[in-house]
């Protein structure tokens, strides 16, 4: 099944969307609440922080993981060698966060965060009662209290030509979290790889949300939420010459909860971040 475009107003959107979510680990949401025009703003002015010399006062802290990663320090993908092409800053509401930057990327935390939760009712209401017996406990309050949820703002910088061979923009990978709440970029390039191995592009109309399922949801639905592997291509033409900005929402629970047997939340994360060599 090809990943599904939900009207968010449509009396049926959480069934609809769920089932994606179920069949491609994947939905998309047009016509949601979150305003287009902060997006926009928000994409403009940290494309415009990156491009200057201010971010480099705001270097990542190994311990909190807030603030700046540089190209030089970017995640590698789990189990490739090449770091991926890409700068970003990840934003708590606890932790730095550029002055002149801060309003708007607060507004949009809230904003992205209560829907998210909206969505992960969403998820939580359609879950088979057998598979939702696994639950440690109800997923709307594994997110209760959680300091972990995560505002990343994302550039992937202009291709050129230098780049080590096979790096890419975001190597095939799938993330850490229970949902990733991801408006479309100011660029295409985002695939997933469906169950028949084939990569297909993600919709990724101007003003659309796409949202994927986490390795934790994935973990503590016990697969029935699949964490799908996806990719950012490396554009070409007069395209590899442009950044692309993202503004993805990782939504994630408090570290005690547990997520199945075999994990917490907190030990689950501890064992991601270092397989992605930005923690040590």
């Amino acid at each position: 099944m090809e990943v599904q475009v939900v009207d968010y107003r449509d009396p049926d959107a959480a069934r609809r969307f769920t089932q994606s979510l179920h069949e491609t680990g994947f939905g998309v949401l047009k016509n949601h609440p979150i305003p287009q025009e902060l997006v926009e703003r928000i994409y403009r002015n940290w494309l415009a922080f990156f491009d200057g010399d201010a971010k480099q006062r705001y270097a990542f802290s190994r311990e909190t993981q807030d603030g700046w990663f540089s190209t030089a320090i970017s995640e590698t993908a789990k189990g490739c060698t090449q770091k991926d092409i890409k700068e970003y800053f990840h934003i708590y509401p606890w932790g730095r966060i550029p002055p002149e930057l801060k309003d708007d990327a607060l507004a949009y935390y809230e904003k992205a965060n209560a829907l998210a939760e909206e969505l992960l009712g969403w998820v939580e209401r359609h879950t088979p009662p057998e598979i939702a017996a696994h639950y440690s406990e109800p997923l709307s309050s594994m997110i209760k209290g959680s300091r972990h949820t995560l505002l990343r703002v994302l550039r992937y910088p202009p291709l050129t030509g230098q780049e080590p061979p096979g790096a890419v923009r975001a190597a095939a990978h799938g993330d850490i979290n229970l949902l990733t709440i991801l408006p479309a970029a100011n660029e295409p390039g985002l695939q997933v790889k469906g169950s028949d191995g084939a990569w297909r592009d993600v919709p990724c109309d101007f003003g659309t949300l796409a949202i994927n399922i986490g390795d934790m949801l994935e973990e503590a639905s016990q697969g029935y939420y699949p964490s799908t592997l996806h990719r950012v291509l490396n554009p070409v033409g007069e395209s590899a010459m442009r950044s692309r900005v993202s503004l993805p929402l990782f939504l994630h629970p408090r570290s005690d909860v547990r997520l199945s047997d075999r994990y917490s939340a907190g030990s689950y994360l501890e064992e991601r971040l270092r397989e992605l060599g930005v923690k040590g």
